[in-house]
């Protein structure tokens, strides 16, 4: 089967280019496959971060064609001329932002009416974290060329049902990313790269932005430091003010039980991060899925989220982990004495051994198969 694929990898950092990255490696087991990634993704001026380019020294990269220019309209035809010449069986695009919306558009326009090629959308997100005006015809204009979509959470399924009348709609979990453990490390040999060597560690990992509800995290801090000697490592990039967040811990004197590292981690540091840590809490106060939680089942951590989007779909609340109300600081700080009073690591460890072989890149290499086959 012909397969063609739109979307980042290698040298562009981020959870998506590792998605599509390990989609794309997946896919090529079996088939033929095209990957259109990018010449040049966001305008430097719209990116929040200090880079769109990934440093790491260990990379996640596959063979592609950067031929991809979101300003440059004579690079979206250069697309559309070889989808036409190859004549693939399907073409997937990866839906993350409305930034894409126009361009996305009128390559699926054009595909639509010079190819036979079907068209499918992995939907990351359906609708935006935070609310953008006129959004809704921006994901309408783009969703109604496709044929099929691909969903990770019932959440973003019922968004999709509100933006086109009965879509083609697979839901598939968020494949694991079990691809960051470069290099073996046990929890003591990680706290020790580290220098930390406390006996509790609680993981914020990824970026912030409001939607990811760290504050409530922060807010949560003391009550738990007044029945569990904890640390939280607050670990990713700023996409916003640091400054409140600082004075926030400040004026919680909790400045001993956190530890800040204000930057994109490498692949090879991931792993460190995550060993090192007894549990993820992620207090999303909006969501749809998160490749977080996936990171942390790549390395069998137990995670502490919200009951947000398709979270839950993912963390089994007492069996993988806990899943408490969003903006509630209170409950979050609950569930994370809980884990620890009730020594709940090893016992949320071994179901996620169990729990995640559902998660497999297989399981959603299967669905795009069986879609791609049903024009047969």
């Amino acid at each position: 089967m012909k397969i063609c694929v739109i979307g980042p990898t290698y040298p562009w950092r981020g959870g998506i280019s590792h998605y599509n990255t390990l989609l794309v490696k997946g896919l090529r087991q079996k088939h033929a496959v095209r990957l259109f990634s990018f010449k040049r993704q966001y305008l430097n001026i719209l990116f929040p971060g200090k880079t769109q380019i990934d440093n790491s020294k260990y990379t996640l990269k596959t063979e592609n064609e950067p031929v991809f220019d979101s300003m440059n309209p004579w690079s979206w035809l250069v697309i559309v001329r070889e989808i036409k010449r190859w004549q693939p069986q399907l073409l997937i695009f990866n839906w993350v932002t409305i930034y894409f919306a126009v361009q996305f558009a009128m390559i699926a326009y054009l595909v639509k009416i010079f190819t036979k090629t079907k068209i499918l959308i992995i939907c990351h997100n359906v609708t935006q974290h935070e609310p953008i005006i006129g959004e809704r015809i921006f994901e309408w204009i783009v969703f109604k060329n496709a044929d099929y979509f691909i969903v990770h959470s019932e959440k973003d399924k019922q968004h999709l049902q509100k933006v086109i009348r009965n879509p083609n709609v697979y839901k598939a979990y968020h494949p694991i990313y079990e691809r960051f453990k470069f290099i073996p490390m046990d929890m003591n040999e990680a706290r020790k790269k580290l220098k930390i060597m406390d006996k509790n560690i609680i993981l914020y990992f990824g970026f912030v932005r409001p939607y990811k509800g760290l504050i409530y995290l922060i807010e949560a801090m003391p009550m738990i430091i007044s029945k569990i000697d904890v640390k939280l490592l607050i670990v990713g990039e700023f996409w916003e003010d640091k400054g409140s967040y600082l004075r926030r811990i400040r004026q919680l004197s909790i400045e001993k039980h956190v530890l800040v590292i204000d930057r994109y981690i490498p692949n090879e540091e991931v792993a460190v991060y995550f060993n090192a840590a007894n549990v993820i809490v992620l207090p999303y106060i909006s969501a749809t899925q998160s490749g977080i939680i996936q990171m942390a089942f790549g390395f069998n951590k137990p995670v502490i989220t919200t009951n947000v989007g398709g979270l839950s779909e993912v963390v089994k609340n007492g069996k993988t982990g806990y899943v408490v109300p969003p903006k509630d600081s209170k409950a979050l700080a609950e569930a994370v004495i809980r884990y620890f009073a009730e020594d709940k690591e090893k016992e949320f460890t071994k179901n996620i051994m169990e729990e995640k072989r559902k998660f497999s890149w297989k399981n959603l290499i299967k669905v795009i198969e069986s879609i791609a086959n049903e024009e047969n």
